[in-house]
């Protein structure tokens, strides 16, 4: 019985410790492409070890269920949600941090004023 309390303590703390991160990465991060990087990946992995962890320790059907349903849920969604996010702070021209450096710019360019 103690290896499973060690398994979902170390499952529990490890989703803490990305969720962590995914905060930090948010306050820390210059731009919005590094912010979205940072919170998409993090947060997805701190939710899936929080759910597994607490489908371990319910060892319920339903309550696993939902807890895979969730992290599918999450895996499929939360990456195209941050994609879609950084896709159109690239077309609004979001400014980028400074350091960045840009092989090709596949942006139009801006129209020019008149005047």
């Amino acid at each position: 019985m103690w290896i499973t309390e060690w398994l979902i303590a170390a499952l529990i703390l490890g989703g803490s410790f990305f969720g962590f991160t995914a905060a930090l990465g948010l306050v820390r991060m210059p731009d919005i492409y590094m912010r979205m990087s940072t919170s998409g990946k993090a947060a997805t992995l701190c939710c899936g070890l929080l759910l597994a962890g607490v489908a371990i320790l319910f060892q319920d059907a339903k309550v696993t269920a939902r807890a895979v349903a969730a992290i599918l849920f999450l895996l499929l969604t939360v990456p195209v949600g941050a994609h879609m996010i950084a896709r159109a702070a690239f077309r609004t021209r979001s400014p980028m941090w400074e350091d960045t450096v840009l092989e090709d710019d596949p942006r139009p360019a801006a129209p020019a004023e008149d005047g």
